[in-house]
């Protein structure tokens, strides 16, 4: 007889009923309580997909034969499967040895905390943990995601970014908000995810109100898409990177013709002086008025008057920021500069106005406030006390002894001899792939754990196969109002163990399990967990049910009507800033950053203000690669998640990654739609199916981040990347000496058709497993 199973799982990009019959799923359905569910589900019909899963321990063939030169094979050569024990006794040899040798320091311990969206099974807590028991490791800091607005919006008001992004919610945007710019556009389909899962995608029907409400929107973008169609908008299409001059010129306009809220400035801010004075050229001689800006922008002048004068206009005007627009170069900069416009119009901390951060992106505009702390699995203290800022691993790799600024210190890269990762796929990540790939031979022994065959895990040396949050019971609760019991819907693939399982193995080799584990397994974890979540809860006047009760009940939990009205922050500030100052050194919002200005960096100073970029098109790069590409998060998968299942191959182009240029441009250069172009520069090149939209303005293109590193075997420059990853192409630079973040956004490129054999992507995306006697 058939075995049917039906189970509730939560993922990050919601809770989804699933039906499986002798192990292969049949069914999936969202939760009834996602009013608007994502498609992304859709991934999960493939999610044991032999062709990509990995089913036991592998060890890369001359790593495992001891060759001294294996380094070099990274990525390039077969692997050979092995016991747990033997794979987990190496691994734990190759820990020791690099703790003998170079320190605790010596080993990075990685992870992107994507994986999974539970509070036990979440392979950051894990390897975390696991790293901090054996003596520390060096880690990272902030996220490829908002890296340059996680360290420049604490200096500006005193609150970390993503609370910060909560204070302009939709909700109160459609009640109050009659003039809304979005700078970088109002991305719906980023709203599919949400770290620590959605339990109800409200989004859309929020942004209903503005239709129903007639908020005027204004999207300022290269692409018309970057905005929901149903919402009807003004599009302006400045030449990418340029949105800091684009609000220089408002801010000017604002300032020549007597707009500014003086008594606002006064009240709430410092250092408006020393801006002004930059605003109207007395510093440098060069006024920032429109017809400065929009030639920068490559727009007309009166575009920017216009927006001047409707934004003083307003009764309520709002400004936003998408999170795209900080991951370029100087992307401190366009931030900063939209507080310092909310400021002088008058509007930060208006209800439904003022700033919005993040916003319509991953979801930042929709976390709510939770008025307690979600229990979670206790990491330890790192005794490696300076992480390196996460997108400069390759510099860390490359250039070890040398020394880098961040945020005000000057720090050391360490020597790494090991790299371990886990739960992540920084070959989807990290920018300049082919520069990450010289870099990731560097150290002598890359472990990690993984599901698939990811590029992460065809350059590593041990791999542990881990079982996906399909296989899994867990807890999800994030950044909404839901808790979840998520129960496994499958049994472990072939011989994978879940990333505890493994840690667990490890810690026992390396005399640390009983710490490790506490002497509990998954459920009694869970357990744990929840009755953390529980008794602060109760803190807080929430009720929850016990653990047995939540479980056996198997439905999510919406604990949205116990949770009493939220403050706002800004709003608080805005009406009493004397009783609720921010946590800035001035207690208000600093359009000057004394603590900024002192550390003395050329590219972010005390000020927002324009810097002239290396990647943009109105610089002398241009002439060599004339369009600017701007990569975007994935409709129909998380990151690269699953990016082998139908529904995420469903947008490609003869499985290659599609590509999206204005027809002009694809005329210039005898391209029709549905061809497979070369796009390429001086760091590389990538193969992507065209496919011809007026959407998008001339001269930038649109390539989605998430297609698989499938790179030939020729190195720099000059290789060639089969399947359409961005990164290939993108810069590995700092944003600026300050956060050091991506710059993702600020690259330029060119295309043309592909002469020659295509090749064939899917045979490229899978190692040759060699037989056990190959050693």
């Amino acid at each position: 007889m058939p075995i049917t199973r039906k189970s509730l799982v939560g993922t990050h990009w919601g809770n989804y009923e699933i039906t499986t019959q002798d192990g292969v799923v049949e069914n999936v359905q969202p939760s009834q309580q996602d009013s608007n569910p994502s498609p992304i589900g859709n991934v999960l019909y493939d999610i044991s997909n032999s062709d990509y899963r990995i089913a036991q321990p592998m060890i890369r063939s001359s790593y495992l034969r001891g060759d001294p030169n294996h380094r070099m094979r990274r990525g390039k050569e077969s692997f050979v499967p092995v016991s747990w024990d033997e794979a987990l006794d190496l691994a734990a040899s190759a820990l020791k040895k690099t703790k003998d040798k170079a320190g605790n320091s010596g080993i990075y311990a990685g992870s992107y905390g994507w994986g999974s969206a539970g509070r036990f099974h979440h392979a950051q807590s894990q390897l975390h943990r696991f790293f901090n028991m054996i003596g520390g490791y060096t880690g990272s800091v902030n996220s490829y995601s908002a890296a340059a607005a996680e360290v420049i919006i604490p200096h500006v008001l005193g609150i970390d970014a993503f609370t910060a992004g909560k204070q302009l919610n939709l909700d109160d945007v459609a009640a109050d908000c009659d003039y809304l710019v979005a700078f970088g556009g109002m991305s719906g389909y980023n709203n599919q995810n949400m770290p620590g899962g959605v339990g109800d995608h409200r989004d859309k029907n929020l942004v209903d109100k503005l239709v129903e409400r007639g908020t005027e929107v204004i999207s300022i973008s290269p692409w018309a898409s970057d905005t929901p169609s149903f919402l009807a908008t003004e599009w302006i299409t400045p030449r990418p990177c340029t949105d800091t001059a684009i609000m220089l010129g408002i801010a000017y306009e604002l300032e020549v013709n007597g707009r500014v809220d003086t008594e606002f400035i006064n009240s709430h801010t410092v250092g408006y002086d020393e801006f002004q004075s930059y605003l109207l050229g007395k510093t440098d001689g060069i006024p920032k008025d429109a017809s400065w800006a929009a030639s920068l922008a490559g727009i007309d002048p009166t575009d920017i008057q216009s927006l001047a004068s409707r934004l003083a206009a307003a009764n309520c005007p709002a400004i936003t920021v998408s999170l795209s627009l900080q991951r370029a170069e100087h992307g401190e900069q366009t931030y900063w500069m939209a507080v310092v416009l909310s400021a002088m119009l008058g509007a930060f901390g208006k209800p439904g106005g003022g700033v919005g951060f993040m916003w319509m992106s991953n979801g930042t505009n929709i976390f709510n406030q939770i008025p307690f702390q979600w229990g979670k699995l206790p990491q330890g203290r790192n005794s490696v006390l300076q992480p390196i800022p996460v997108a400069r691993v390759a510099d860390m790799l490359l250039h070890p002894g040398e020394t880098y600024t961040y945020n005000g210190k000057t720090r050391t890269y360490p020597d790494i001899h090991c790299i371990y990762w886990a739960g992540g796929n920084p070959f989807h990540h990290h920018q300049d792939l082919n520069r990450l790939r010289r870099a990731w031979r560097k150290p002598e022994t890359v472990i990690v754990n993984e599901s698939v065959w990811t590029a992460t895990a065809r350059h590593a040396d041990i791999i542990f196969p881990a079982n996906t949050f399909m296989e899994r019971n867990d807890i999800v609760c994030g950044k909404d109002y839901f808790i979840t019991p998520s129960k496994k819907a499958l049994d472990h693939y072939a011989d994978s163990r879940s990333d505890y399982d493994i840690f667990s193995g490890l810690a026992e080799r390396m005399g640390v399990r009983d710490a490790f584990t506490e002497g509990r397994d998954e459920m009694e974890w869970l357990e744990t967990i929840y009755q953390e979540s529980r008794a602060n809860a109760k803190k807080a006047g929430i009720d929850l049910p016990s653990f047995t009760e939540f479980w056996e009940a198997g439905e999510p939990i919406n604990i949205e009507p116990q949770v009493k009205e939220w403050k706002n922050i800004f709003t608080q500030f805005r009406n009493q800033p004397n009783h609720h100052p921010l946590r800035t050194p001035s207690g208000k919002i600093e359009i000057f950053s004394s603590t900024i200005d002192s550390f003395g960096y050329d590219d972010c100073r005390g000020h927002p203000r324009w810097y002239d970029k290396r990647e943009w098109l109105g610089g002398s790069r241009a002439k060599y690669f004339p369009l600017h590409m701007v990569s975007h998060q994935p409709r129909n998968k998380l990151h690269s998640q699953l990016d082998f299942s139908r529904f995420s191959r469903e947008t490609k182009t003869h499985d290659h990654e599609t590509v999206i240029l204005h027809p002009a441009d694809a005329r210039e250069r005898g391209i029709k739609d549905g061809m497979i172009t070369r796009i390429f520069n001086d760091r590389g090149s990538c193969l992507a199916g065209a496919h011809l939209s007026d959407d998008i303005m001339p001269r930038v293109i649109s390539l989605p981040t998430g297609a698989w590193f499938c790179p030939d075997d020729k190195e720099g420059p000059e290789s060639l990347e089969y399947h359409g990853n961005p990164n290939v192409l993108t810069p590995d630079i700092g944003t600026s000496s300050l956060a050091q973040g991506p710059i993702a956004k600020s690259c330029l490129v060119d295309i043309e058709p592909f002469e020659g054999e295509i090749p064939d992507v899917k045979a490229q995306l899978k190692p040759v497993i060699s037989p056990g006697t190959d050693r």
